[in-house]
C-alpha cells in the first residue's frame, strides 16, 4: 500500500504518516519547508505539484491524504482584520492547493485497484455551525467540504472513492492545548475511516470516530 500525505512534518499529518510506517505501508511525505526526509511542497505552488507527481513516474498511489492546510485569521477583528492577502493564502492552501493535488496524482491513483482521496476538512466547514469570527478557515474548509463532494462525483465511475473528514479538536499547534482530543486518537480514528471508504461511502463528511457530520 502506497500512502501520500501531504502536511506530514507535523500534527495530524505526522501521526498518520507515523502510523503507516509502522503498519509497512509505504508513506510519500510532504512539507511545506524545503530540508528534512520529507518532500518539499508548497501546495500553493502549481509548478512544484506537478514536479513532484512527474518524479514519481508510473508509481500507483492507493491513498492520497490531503491534510495540508493553513488557520492564520484565528482572533482576527471583523472591523479591522482578514486582510486580503490572508484570503489569498487561506484558499490557496486549503481549497485550490488540494485541488491542483488531486489533479496531479489522479493517473497515480488510478492505477491502483482502488484508489482513494482523504480530504481534511473540519466540523467549521458545516452551515450548521455558526459561532461566528474565523471567516477565512470557515470559508475555505467548507470549499473544501464542497470540492470532495464533486470529485466523489465525477471520479466515481473510475472507481476511485473521496471521503472528507472532520479530525477531531486535535491538541496540535492549530487546535491548541485545550482542544479535545489527542494527536493520536484523531489518526488512529482517522486510519480507520480511510480504511472503511469505498465507492459506496464516497462522498461522505465524517468525524474522526465514525459519525456521519451534517454538512
Amino acid at each position: 500500500m502506497h500512502v501520500l500525505i501531504t502536511g506530514a512534518n507535523r500534527g495530524i499529518g505526522k501521526a498518520l504518516a507515523d502510523r503507516y510506517a509502522s503498519a509497512g505501508a509505504k508513506v510519500t511525505g510532504t512539507q511545506r519547508a524545503a530540508g528534512g526526509a520529507l518532500h518539499s511542497l508548497d501546495v500553493t505552488d502549481p509548478a512544484a505539484i506537478t514536479a513532484l507527481a512527474a518524479t514519481m513516474g508510473d508509481q500507483t498511489i492507493d491513498l492520497l491524504v490531503c491534510n495540508a492546510g493553513v488557520y492564520a485569521d484565528k482572533g482576527q477583528s471583523l472591523d479591522q482584520g482578514y486582510p486580503a492577502d490572508m484570503w489569498a493564502d487561506g484558499f490557496a492552501t486549503n481549497v485550490t492547493g488540494v485541488f491542483l493535488t488531486v489533479q496531479a496524482f489522479l493517473p497515480h491513483l488510478r492505477r491502483a485497484q482502488a484508489g482513494k482521496i482523504a480530504i481534511i476538512s473540519s466540523q467549521m466547514a458545516s452551515h450548521t455551525r455558526a459561532p461566528g469570527g474565523s471567516y477565512i478557515y470557515r470559508a475555505s474548509k467548507a470549499a473544501a467540504l464542497n470540492l470532495g463532494r464533486n470529485l466523489a462525483t465525477d471520479l466515481a465511475p473510475e472507481g476511485i472513492s473521496v471521503g472528507i473528514y472532520h479530525p477531531g479538536w486535535v491538541r496540535t499547534d492549530m487546535g491548541g492545548s485545550t482542544a479535545e482530543i489527542s494527536v493520536d486518537d484523531s489518526a488512529a480514528g482517522l486510519i480507520a475511516r480511510f480504511a472503511a471508504l469505498c465507492p459506496a461511502t464516497s462522498g461522505c463528511f465524517e468525524t474522526w470516530d465514525g459519525r456521519v457530520h451534517p454538512y
